[in-house]
């Protein structure tokens, strides 16, 4: 994982560090990561409507719109195959509304409801980068604007723990204010548009329906 979420803090960088974190990961009719529409279900994990998308596991026709790269095929298949509930369409759905959370959650300093949806390395590395924000009075005002497309980029399964990494591409508005709210950095007026790359893991031989945020990583 990348020290991007920490880089240096400073005014200019600390309204984008977070959401040039990112990776990718999906799945199969399973509950994705958490719901996707819903801004107050920070502590929920809730499985969104079925989609009318086809189950089975492969790159839509169009090559500007598809699922999963070629690379990662291999691994979603693996995945398929030890878990036949597995959707990608679905885990999908359920990335996108992870990505939503966390960010909105760093952005407004919320550790604890980060907690849930990530490991322990990640959680660190987030609780330290809202610390540092909180020492220095800044606050961070960003927007979400839209996750233009999220993609498999890899997949992998071993000892049946599976990781998912999903590249996500998306606009966000970026704000810094200072203890007085003035505006230190950037413009919600501009979107700036983003590449990144989170991992999800699950452990096929729990119970536990829900993936977790393992590593973040920004697409060159």
């Amino acid at each position: 994982m990348t020290a991007i979420i920490v880089l240096a803090l400073v005014a200019l960088f600390i309204g984008l560090q977070l959401y040039r974190v990112l990776g990718e990961r999906t799945g199969h009719e399973q509950q994705p990561i958490l719901k996707p529409t819903e801004p107050d279900a920070l502590d929920k994990r809730v499985e969104p409507t079925p989609q009318s998308v086809p189950a089975a596991v492969r790159p839509v026709s169009d090559p500007d719109d598809y699922a999963y790269l070629p690379l990662a095929g291999a691994g979603v298949r693996a995945i398929l195959a030890a878990d036949p509930s597995f959707d990608v369409a679905r885990f999908l759905e359920g990335a996108k509304g992870a990505y939503r959370l966390i960010l909105e959650s760093f952005w407004k300093g919320d550790a604890a409801a980060l907690r849930p949806y990530v490991d322990g390395h990640v959680y660190e590395t987030f609780a330290a980068a809202i610390d540092e924000q909180k020492k220095q009075g800044l606050t961070i005002d960003n927007r979400l604007v839209a996750v233009e497309q999220a993609v498999i980029v890899a997949a992998e399964l071993e000892h049946r723990v599976a990781m998912v990494t999903v590249r996500f591409e998306a606009d966000i508005a970026a704000v810094t204010r200072n203890a007085d709210g003035d505006v230190v950095a950037g413009s919600l007026s501009d979107a700036v548009q983003t590449r990144d790359r989170w991992t999800f893991r699950r452990d096929l031989s729990t119970n536990d329906p829900n993936w977790i945020l393992v590593e973040t990583d920004e697409e060159e």
